[in-house]
């Protein structure tokens, strides 16, 4: 209410507000903080649209410096000078208006027909492009894939671009910053609070919209609660940017199985899960979780891992076989699904026994395990690329077993091809920091035996499967949900173009464009 009053009460002053954007300070200090320079014929509202997530951090700090050069520089117009004493006054009037601006998406759903020109299409229904095609897109959805566009259309051009559907991570884990060693994930535990984690997970909401997730498959708050239901519900509500998402809340472990661990008997400290022991107290944790906005439960079903003489990635399994059945039975009955963390042998084994819905890691699947999971249409996610980024940090700090997994991993992904099990893309971004672009996990998928056409569908027509939203999202086809983003290059030639997304479209609005 604050905050709508300062604007209520500024707004017939942005006149002179835009004289002082004019300002050569503004010019050199403040306006390469946003994607694109304020020109001569454009209003603050309209800059503001350019504003991006990496740069916010320092504009606060860069407008108080303002003020300050504003108020001694007897060469600016006094009405910039009498501006400033204004904004000093209203201090958040420039920066509100900026951020009311910078969570809408640049362009609405337009009322008229929108044409988006691609000079490719991948429509993530085979392995091949289209040249030349023009996606029609209604409102949110799309209306018609054609040669040309029709008269009155808003034209986006992408002729130089090659368009496909909106991406989605079935793996992510936006509360947390990257965790290489026990160290990194203790320190966001113990010394961050849920309410700035949560904070920080708006901000990793809007990163993964503009690399061109508009979905993902949020795995657990690690320790925030249920903090991930309330970012998807802002996202929902509009309140800020960022993908449809779907959650786990605070996922499932046994006692002494998960961080924080080896602290004294006598010192409380949080954990990443909630703790469960029995099967009535499964159950009842699940119920508990759907109540709070689960979409799925997570389980962490091993631990602690080694490798034994013959090559198997050994663990020791968390759940009993009676826990794991309970929660999947307990999920599937208040029709949720089930995601299993199970990296080696008896967790993986266990857990497609009890029936879960995905293998989440999957390091070592032995072949039979392998054999059900086809047949039953249980869903592999490898995450291939964390396990490359953390092996050598946590081998130094003790564990050199990281790095003998990435070659275990490596074989049961061929497997698992030759297998016939569906793989869906997910990276756990957040295990790994969100600046790093989740979509490196193309190149890893590829350099494990997919092809770029393979790795691509992963991650949106068979991604959308296991979300079990394949009729409006996953291809490109009339009907569907306009989420499309664009790539300049051949992702088909090169996979690693994936990571070079340049035009965001989410239901029909678009987020980022060229």
């Amino acid at each position: 209410m604050q905050l709508r009053k300062t604007l209520s009460t500024n707004f017939f002053h942005l006149s002179s507000i835009n004289q002082c954007l004019k300002h050569p300070f503004f010019s050199r200090e403040i306006s390469p903080l946003h994607t694109t320079s304020l020109r001569p014929d454009e209003n603050l509202l309209q800059w503001s649209t350019g504003f991006s997530t990496t740069r916010a951090q320092e504009l606060q700090k860069r407008h108080r410096l303002f003020q300050h050069v504003l108020l001694r520089d007897r060469s600016a117009p006094s009405v910039a000078r009498q501006e400033a004493k204004l904004i000093r006054r209203s201090s958040f009037a420039v920066i509100a208006i900026s951020f009311a601006v910078w969570t809408a998406p640049l362009t609405a759903q337009s009322t008229r027909l929108v044409a988006l020109r691609c000079g490719s299409l991948f429509d993530g229904r085979s392995d091949t492009q289209r040249k030349n095609v023009v996606i029609l897109v209604d409102g949110e959805k799309i209306k018609e894939l054609a040669s040309t566009a029709p008269a009155g259309a808003d034209i986006i051009d992408l002729s130089h671009e090659t368009c496909l559907p909106g991406l989605i991570d079935t793996h992510t884990h936006i509360l947390l910053q990257g965790d290489i060693t026990a160290a990194d994930y203790d320190e966001q535990l113990l010394k961050q609070s849920p309410e700035y984690r949560t904070i920080l997970a708006t901000v990793n909401a809007r990163r993964a919209l503009e690399y061109g997730f508009t979905s993902i498959r949020d795995v657990e708050t690690e320790g925030a609660g249920y903090a991930d239901a309330d970012v998807k519900k802002a996202i929902n509500n509009g309140i800020i940017p960022g993908p449809r998402m779907q959650v786990a809340t605070r996922a499932l472990d046994v006692t002494g199985a998960y961080p924080l661990q080896g602290y004294a008997p006598n010192v409380a400290v949080p954990h990443g899960v909630q703790l469960v022991d029995g099967a009535d107290n499964a159950r009842q944790a699940v119920r508990e979780q759907i109540s709070h906005g689960a979409d799925w439960i997570k389980v962490y079903s091993d631990r602690t891992y080694r490798v034994r003489e013959d090559g198997v990635l050994d663990d020791i399994p968390t759940f009993t076989p009676e826990e794991l059945h309970a929660i999947v039975d307990e999920a599937h009955r208040e029709r949720r699904k089930v995601a299993s963390h199970a990296m080696a042998l008896n967790g993986v084994h266990n857990s497609v026994e009890a029936g879960v819905d995905s293998i989440e890691h999957g390091n070592y699947i032995a072949d039979a395990d392998l054999k059900t999971m086809a047949a039953h249409g249980i869903f592999y996610v490898p995450t291939i690329f964390v396990g490359e980024y953390v092996a050598e940090g946590r081998a130094a700090a003790g564990a050199p077993v990281w790095v003998q997994m990435i070659q275990i991993h490596q074989e049961t992904f061929h497997r698992a091809l030759k297998a016939g099990v569906k793989i869906a893309f997910g990276t756990d971004a957040g295990g790994f920091d969100w600046k790093i672009n989740p979509a490196k996990e193309f190149s890893s998928m590829v350099k494990f035996g997919m092809t770029p056409a393979q790795a691509i569908r992963s991650a949106t027509a068979t991604a959308a499967e296991l979300l079990g939203m394949q009729d409006s999202l996953g291809t490109i086809e009339p009907g569907k949900l306009a989420d499309i983003v664009a790539v300049p290059g051949d992702p088909l030639a090169d996979v690693s173009a994936m990571e070079k997304v340049d035009f965001v479209m989410k239901a029909g609005a678009v987020y980022r464009r060229p």
